[in-house]
Protein backbone atom coordinates (compact mmCIF):
# COMPACT_ATOMS: atom_id res chain seq x y z
CA UNK A 1 0.00 0.00 0.00
CA UNK A 2 1.36 3.37 -0.93
CA UNK A 3 2.40 5.57 1.92
CA UNK A 4 -0.53 8.51 1.22
CA UNK A 5 -3.04 5.61 1.31
CA UNK A 6 -1.36 4.60 4.78
CA UNK A 7 -1.60 8.47 6.14
CA UNK A 8 -5.61 8.79 5.30
CA UNK A 9 -6.07 4.80 7.33
CA UNK A 10 -3.35 6.71 10.05
CA UNK A 11 -5.62 10.08 9.93
CA UNK A 12 -9.06 7.94 10.35
CA UNK A 13 -7.75 5.84 13.41
CA UNK A 14 -5.90 9.17 15.22
CA UNK A 15 -9.81 10.52 14.39
CA UNK A 16 -11.20 7.28 16.08
CA UNK A 17 -9.09 7.53 19.10
CA UNK A 18 -9.58 10.94 19.71
CA UNK A 19 -13.06 10.21 20.14
CA UNK A 20 -12.92 7.64 22.53
CA UNK A 21 -10.25 9.59 24.50
CA UNK A 22 -12.82 12.63 23.88
CA UNK A 23 -15.31 10.09 25.72
CA UNK A 24 -13.24 9.32 28.70
CA UNK A 25 -12.17 13.44 29.19
CA UNK A 26 -16.42 14.19 28.58
CA UNK A 27 -17.00 11.70 31.50
CA UNK A 28 -14.56 12.57 33.94
CA UNK A 29 -15.64 16.32 33.48
CA UNK A 30 -19.17 15.26 34.78
CA UNK A 31 -17.65 14.50 37.60
CA UNK A 32 -15.04 17.29 38.19
CA UNK A 33 -11.55 15.21 37.29
CA UNK A 34 -9.08 15.14 34.68
CA UNK A 35 -9.20 11.79 32.59
CA UNK A 36 -5.58 10.74 34.12
CA UNK A 37 -7.46 10.80 37.57
CA UNK A 38 -10.19 8.60 36.43
CA UNK A 39 -7.88 6.44 34.74
CA UNK A 40 -6.05 6.31 38.11
CA UNK A 41 -9.39 5.10 40.24
CA UNK A 42 -10.20 2.85 37.68
CA UNK A 43 -6.61 1.22 37.62
CA UNK A 44 -7.05 1.52 41.50
CA UNK A 45 -10.52 0.07 41.61
CA UNK A 46 -9.89 -3.31 39.40
CA UNK A 47 -7.11 -3.92 42.25
CA UNK A 48 -9.10 -5.13 44.71
CA UNK A 49 -6.22 -6.02 46.82
CA UNK A 50 -4.46 -2.66 45.74
CA UNK A 51 -1.74 -1.39 43.56
CA UNK A 52 1.82 0.16 42.92
CA UNK A 53 1.85 3.23 42.92
CA UNK A 54 4.97 2.29 39.85
CA UNK A 55 2.49 0.14 38.35
CA UNK A 56 -0.09 2.83 37.55
CA UNK A 57 2.39 4.97 36.52
CA UNK A 58 3.67 2.57 33.74
CA UNK A 59 -0.17 1.68 33.31
CA UNK A 60 -0.35 5.21 32.52
CA UNK A 61 2.79 5.98 30.62
CA UNK A 62 2.75 9.19 33.62
CA UNK A 63 5.45 10.31 35.38
CA UNK A 64 5.63 9.40 39.09
CA UNK A 65 5.44 13.27 39.92
CA UNK A 66 1.83 13.13 37.86
CA UNK A 67 0.32 10.04 39.40
CA UNK A 68 1.97 11.37 42.99
CA UNK A 69 -0.32 14.63 43.03
CA UNK A 70 -3.36 12.33 41.76
CA UNK A 71 -2.73 9.90 44.61
CA UNK A 72 -1.96 12.76 46.88
CA UNK A 73 -5.12 14.92 46.23
CA UNK A 74 -7.43 11.58 46.94
CA UNK A 75 -5.40 10.91 49.99
CA UNK A 76 -6.08 14.24 51.27
CA UNK A 77 -10.03 13.72 50.61
CA UNK A 78 -9.85 10.51 52.76
CA UNK A 79 -10.07 8.30 49.44
CA UNK A 80 -7.17 6.20 49.31
CA UNK A 81 -4.97 4.72 51.35
CA UNK A 82 -1.35 4.19 51.48
CA UNK A 83 1.38 1.22 52.74
CA UNK A 84 4.21 0.46 52.12
CA UNK A 85 5.34 -2.44 49.92
CA UNK A 86 7.23 -5.24 51.34
CA UNK A 87 9.39 -5.58 48.54
CA UNK A 88 10.25 -2.29 48.28
CA UNK A 89 9.37 0.76 50.60
CA UNK A 90 9.93 3.70 48.72
CA UNK A 91 7.12 1.83 46.61
CA UNK A 92 3.05 2.24 48.44
CA UNK A 93 0.11 0.51 47.58
CA UNK A 94 -2.43 2.31 47.23
CA UNK A 95 -6.10 1.12 47.65
CA UNK A 96 -9.58 2.48 48.56
CA UNK A 97 -10.55 3.59 51.93
CA UNK A 98 -14.46 3.10 52.92
CA UNK A 99 -15.14 6.66 51.57
CA UNK A 100 -13.33 6.19 48.59
CA UNK A 101 -14.83 3.01 47.59
CA UNK A 102 -18.16 4.54 48.30
CA UNK A 103 -17.22 8.10 45.82
CA UNK A 104 -15.62 5.75 43.15
CA UNK A 105 -18.78 3.23 42.88
CA UNK A 106 -20.43 6.31 41.60
CA UNK A 107 -18.17 6.69 38.86
CA UNK A 108 -16.18 3.44 37.68
CA UNK A 109 -18.42 0.70 37.64
CA UNK A 110 -20.94 2.60 35.10
CA UNK A 111 -17.74 3.38 32.92
CA UNK A 112 -16.85 0.20 32.78
CA UNK A 113 -20.51 -1.08 32.22
CA UNK A 114 -20.95 1.47 29.39
CA UNK A 115 -17.63 0.27 28.04
CA UNK A 116 -18.97 -3.52 28.02
CA UNK A 117 -21.80 -2.35 26.68
CA UNK A 118 -20.61 -0.55 23.52
CA UNK A 119 -18.31 -3.51 22.94
CA UNK A 120 -21.25 -5.76 23.46
CA UNK A 121 -22.85 -4.30 20.64
CA UNK A 122 -19.88 -6.05 18.23
CA UNK A 123 -20.02 -9.28 17.19
CA UNK A 124 -17.50 -11.94 19.05
CA UNK A 125 -15.57 -11.92 15.91
CA UNK A 126 -15.65 -8.26 15.62
CA UNK A 127 -14.39 -7.83 19.17
CA UNK A 128 -11.55 -10.68 18.67
CA UNK A 129 -10.58 -8.82 15.37
CA UNK A 130 -10.18 -5.42 17.59
CA UNK A 131 -8.56 -6.54 20.37
CA UNK A 132 -6.23 -8.62 17.50
CA UNK A 133 -5.46 -6.06 15.10
CA UNK A 134 -5.10 -3.19 18.36
CA UNK A 135 -2.35 -5.01 19.69
CA UNK A 136 -0.44 -5.66 16.82
CA UNK A 137 -1.02 -1.68 15.70
CA UNK A 138 0.03 -1.01 19.23
CA UNK A 139 3.23 -3.17 19.36
CA UNK A 140 4.37 -2.15 16.14
CA UNK A 141 3.81 1.74 16.99
CA UNK A 142 5.57 1.03 20.24
CA UNK A 143 8.64 -0.90 18.20
CA UNK A 144 9.03 2.44 15.80
CA UNK A 145 8.76 5.04 18.56
CA UNK A 146 11.46 3.11 20.61
CA UNK A 147 13.19 3.24 17.18
CA UNK A 148 13.19 7.04 16.61
CA UNK A 149 17.07 9.02 17.89
CA UNK A 150 16.44 11.11 20.81
CA UNK A 151 17.53 14.57 20.37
Amino acid sequence: MEREEVRVYVNQYCHLRDVQYAAYELYARKHCLTSKELFVLDIIWFAPDGCLQSEICERLSATKQTVSAIIKKFWKMGYLSLSESETDRRNKIVRFTEAGMEYTRKIIPPAANAKIDAMAELSGEDIAELVRITTLFSNQMLKKFNEIKEC
